[in-house]
This record gives C-alpha cells, structure tokens and sequence, in this order.
C-alpha cells in the first residue's frame, strides 16, 4: 500500500486545529505541526487573556501545541512571523479604522498569513510537507473542474467567509478534516482521544474582549461629534475607531423614544453619523478588489448570494464584476453594509463564487 502523504497542520492551541490533527494521524498521513508566532508584547499569564487571536497568553498556547504534537508523536514548528503580522494585518487594520472604515482582519490574515507567509517561511526553514490543513469548518470540492471552496455542512459554524480570497492553486494543497463535522462533534472527538483542549472555549474576537488599544499603541484617532444626518451635534465620540456601521450601545446619546445606531463614519470631518435604524438598510453595494473562482462570472451579471459580514445569512443578489470592481443588488434590502468588509458570493450549493471588498452601501436612488 502506497504511503499517504505528508501534511502539516496549522496549530493555534484550540480544539479544532487539534482535532484536525489528530484526524490525519488516525487516517495515516504524515502529520507535523506549525504554529505562527504573531504577538510580540509581554506576556501575562493570564489564563482568560486569550479570547482573541492577538494578544498575551500565546506563549501558554504554543506550550498546548507543543504537548499536543508530543502526545501524538508528530513533529512540531513555531514560526515567528511577528514582524509581518506588525507590518501586514496590524497597519491594514489600524489604516482601515482612521479611514473612517470596518475592517477584517481575519480574511487579510488567513490568505497573506496563514496560508501565504507562514507556508512560505516553514518551507525556507527547511519544514517539509506535501499538504497543509488547517482546524477551519469549511470544504474543498470540485466545481467546473478545479477545487473551488464551499462551506462547511455545519452552516452555525462555517469559516468559507474568511477563507474566500484561497485560489484554486492554494486549495489544490489544502485539507480541511473538519469541514463535514459540527462543533458538537469535534468536542466528542477531543473527549474521546482525551485531549485536554476538548473544553477550551474558543476565540470570540480578533483582539481579547474587543479592546484594540493593543494595536493601536497611541495612534488612535481624536474624540470628535456626533451628529445626526442633519449636521446637528448630539455628544462627543472617542474617537472613531471604537465605532462601526449599525452600533447601537455605548453612543451615550438620545434625542427620542427610538434608540439611534451608528450610519456613518466621516473620517474627513471625524464625525460619528446616527440617525433611526431605517437608515441602514442598504439596496445593494459597490466593492472593490474583487476576484472571482470562476472567470466566466466577468463575461456578465450573475445572480447568486452574498455574504456582507461572517454572521449574515447571504441574500439573493445580483453582481457585476468589472476588473476588480464589483456592484451588488439585493433583492431586499440588506442591513448594515460596512464599508471596509468584505462581501462574499456563494451559489445555490455554498460554493465560493468569489468576494470582494465593500466600498460603499448603494442607496435605492444610486
């Protein structure tokens, strides 16, 4: 019997990269592990500090990986990848917020990082392997005759939304073990194989419990108005990158019975913009940066359904792509389109059609 390939898998620490490793050794493949090192501050030791995926506590996780890999009897790498971190997702995301926009991280970091630079590094460093998988719930499958990425089986648990920007000359060599398993799933395995991971809860958040001064190391921007789509001052902001399109709580201003939500950010006036929710239902959206899985998606309007952020069941639309440019009407009216976002297209069957990035919401007389 031929012998399987070798595969390394990405490790963060969690259950499901280490469920997802712990798959491959029980099917045969020749499994290493491979972590990024992204934080490069001090350490705290506290144990609830990793809630995110930047912040201190990474030591305490590459610790989890290491006795993970040695449990199975599996090679282990920890690849410092810090300074590109600094210089790729952390100025993306401070640059994104000053701008008066909502960014994510996840996607930018998944496709230069996870699968880009720390593939790219461990190579250089002389780590060898065939495939790289990764603890992601999503799915690799044929589409019009190359691998084209789809979401998981588990729909309350699907990442294809982070992943979209993965060509089909990364997926090619790209295993996802749990993208046809559930969340509940994936604990029992833990529990089964007694991993000690098997109750850690997960990551919520890009950064521990949303508290970006980490990253923004005193380059945040300045306390400004608030006002309403009159001009008319309501209160004070601190600063506009504590506020995103469709926030509500914190605003710490009211001029009615109805509550008021974030509808725009002006980073050229630093203005907060509030007004009644209505306001955020959005007809469609003009992207940017756009690619597409399948070429013959340029040749003309194709209907589909579009994802605006990870959380938001993907409407029916239509999209027209132009170069790198992109426009999408809804068939309803949407919510909360964000600039700064990505949008993400999927057809009937959770294939990926492509995505880009949102530049603005398209109001129904644009």
């Amino acid at each position: 019997m031929s012998e399987k390939p070798s595969v390394a898998v990405g490790l963060s620490g969690g259950v499901d990269s280490s469920v997802a490793a712990a798959l491959l050794v029980e099917a045969g493949y020749q499994v290493s592990g491979l972590t990024m090192r992204i934080w490069d501050g001090p350490e705290t030791g506290r144990a609830d500090c990793r809630q995110g995926c930047y912040g201190p506590g990474e030591e305490e996780d590459i610790a989890a990986c290491e006795a993970l890999c040695s449990r199975l009897g599996i090679p282990y790498k920890v690849v410092d990848l810090s300074r590109e971190y600094e210089a790729t997702v952390l100025e993306y995301f401070r640059a994104e917020y000053l701008r008066g926009r909502t960014p994510n991280p996840c996607v930018l970091c998944n496709h230069v990082m996870k699968f880009g630079f720390l593939l790219d590094r461990a190579r250089l460093e002389g780590f060898r392997f065939d495939f790289f998988a990764t603890g992601h719930y999503a799915r690799i499958q044929d589409r019009a005759g190359r691998p084209c990425l789809r979401s998981a089986a588990d729909a309350s648990k699907d990442q294809s939304y982070f992943l979209h920007r993965l060509g089909p000359e990364v997926l090619e060599r790209v295993l996802f073990p749990l993208g046809e398993k559930t969340k509940a799933e994936v604990r029992d395995i833990a529990r089964s194989l007694g991993l000690e991971v098997s109750e850690k809860p997960e990551s919520q958040d890009f950064v521990s419990g949303g508290d970006y001064s980490a990253v923004f190391k005193g380059r945040e921007s300045p306390p400004g108005d608030i006002v309403d789509t009159e001009g008319r001052v309501l209160g004070r902001h601190r600063g506009i990158h504590h506020y995103t399109i469709g926030q509500r709580r914190g605003l710490g201003v009211s001029v009615g019975p109805d509550p008021l939500y974030v509808l725009r950010l002006d980073a050229d006036t630093n203005q907060v913009v509030v007004g009644p929710g209505e306001g955020l239902f959005a007809e469609g959206l003009a992207a940017e940066d756009v690619i597409l899985s399948d070429p013959s998606l340029g040749d003309g309007p194709f209907e589909c359904r579009v994802r605006i952020r990870q959380n938001h069941v993907p409407a029916e639309a239509r999209v027209t792509v132009r170069g790198s440019s992109g426009r999408v009407e809804f068939r309803t009216p949407q919510r909360a389109v964000a600039p700064g976002q990505s949008a993400v297209f999927y057809d009937e069957y959770g294939f990926v059609l492509g995505g880009g990035v949102i530049e603005r919401a398209l109001p129904a007389a644009d």
